[in-house]
């Protein structure tokens, strides 16, 4: 905070400069009260008047973050949410219309129907890159809608959630979810204090419905496998996002692991002749992670990857603490699941959480 600049004369002066320092005063207060975050992985432009209560989220990671902290406070879904992934989410996100939206450069709503919505807010969350931050800075300054850009890496998860629940007035139900994803991220810790980088597995994960587009180093697609301990073999073809992957490439990686959220691919997979020429496949080390209600590795890269942490570590170093074991593992995954969602974790997937599936 910058100090009120000191004159030694103009009576004028003394006073405006007061009257300024007190009609700020609310705002910077509440500025030092959110944040939990460190400022350089947030972007506030503009601040609403009171707690937001119609939030318009910019892409589907700011989406997933606010119906897990604050779902009444949703305006509308930026993406198509799946009849089966509404079925696990509270019932005032079942009915929410599909708004467009504002990240990146698939950006489908214009400026002008933003404005008929009348948010309180926009919320980003997830890349800090520049792009990013003049993107929300260009939105602000053509509507003067308030703007809050959020950063939303792995580590960056249980700042983020407290930082949202301040911000959207719920600070206990904020709290809570972002102590859950710090136990996510010790169990992390823990088991790879005691796994040397040389001994842990090499992975490739396969998207689409053929298995061949992968994330390459830094991609955030692939944060998760990475921030587990699996050693990306996609990286050594380059760094960015994502990219497509020959299959005579994929067979000289030959990795330890193949993982995939297509539960299509999956299947094909293992009665493929061709696929089965990789270790991965004929050793039963393809494993096709849970999509509901969001992805658990990716889609979006949001904080729908928490339960993918411990699920991911089961299968990369299995054995590596009590907490993977098949009971504890069901136990740990029901109990974020409906802390998350509010909804049980569905059967399909609590009889699949084994080493072997």
């Amino acid at each position: 905070m910058e100090c009120l600049p000191q004159h030694t004369g103009g009576g004028g002066m003394r006073r405006r400069a007061l009257l300024q320092a007190f009609a700020l005063a609310p705002l910077l207060a509440a500025s030092a009260e959110l944040l939990a975050m460190p400022a350089q992985r947030v972007l506030r432009l503009g601040a609403p008047k009171a707690t937001p209560r119609r939030v318009f989220a910019a892409g589907p990671p700011a989406a997933v973050l606010i119906a897990a902290v604050a779902p009444d406070r949703l305006l509308g879904w930026p993406m198509k949410v799946s009849p089966d992934a509404l079925a696990q989410l509270p019932a005032s996100l079942r009915t929410l219309p599909v708004v467009g939206r504002l990240a990146g450069r698939g950006s489908t709503v214009s400026l002008e129907r933003l404005l008929s919505m009348q948010p309180d807010l926009v919320l980003d969350a997830g890349d800090f890159d520049a792009n990013y931050r003049d993107g929300a800075e260009r939105v602000w300054k053509q509507t003067a809608i308030p703007f809050e850009l959020i950063a939303g890496r792995l580590p960056d998860h249980p700042a983020q959630l407290r930082y949202v629940g301040r911000l959207l007035g719920v600070p206990a139900r904020g709290e809570a979810l972002a102590k859950a994803a710090e136990a996510q991220l010790a169990l992390v810790r823990e088991v790879l204090a005691a796994r040397p980088p040389a001994s842990r597995p090499t992975v490739y994960y396969g998207r689409g419905s053929d298995g061949l587009e992968s994330g390459l180093s830094g991609s955030i697609n692939t944060e998760v496998i990475e921030f587990c301990g699996g050693r990306n073999v996609a990286a050594s073809a380059g760094s960015g996002g994502l990219a497509r992957v020959s299959f005579e490439q994929l067979l000289a990686w030959d990795p330890d692991v193949i993982l995939t959220q297509d539960a299509g691919f999956a299947a094909r997979a293992v009665q493929d002749p061709r696929w089965r020429a990789l270790r991965a496949v004929r050793e039963g080390r393809l494993h096709c992670a849970p999509v509901l209600p969001f992805g658990w590795l990716d889609g979006p890269p949001g904080i729908n990857r928490l339960p993918g942490l411990p699920w991911l570590l089961s299968k990369l170093h299995p054995g590596a603490a009590p907490a993977l074991a098949p009971a504890a593992l069901r136990a740990r995954l029901a109990a974020l699941h409906l802390l998350l969602w509010g909804q049980p974790l569905p059967a399909d997937i609590a009889r699949h959480l084994d080493t072997r599936s």
